[in-house]
């Protein structure tokens, strides 16, 4: 959990249009877990969800889903 708050420390912040796109990134990204299992391939370091597993995905992703129905 360390990981998402240093990388997403400031996701209140998010403009709404930042959030959605970070949401669809979720979204993309679990569904290649779920379809990838044990094979899904590392994102480059460079990449915002980098080092981040599917349950950590799913834990952002509803962070996220939160923040956008309180807008």
């Amino acid at each position: 959990m360390d990981i998402i708050k240093e990388k997403f420390s400031d996701l209140e912040t998010y403009s709404p249009k930042k959030l959605r796109t970070l949401r669809n990134n979720l979204n993309n990204r679990i569904s290649h877990f779920e379809s990838s299992g044990d094979k899904a391939k590392d994102l480059k370091p460079s990449q915002r969800l980098y080092g981040l597993d599917e349950d950590q995905c799913k834990s952002l992703l509803s962070k996220v889903q939160e923040l956008l129905k309180n807008l």
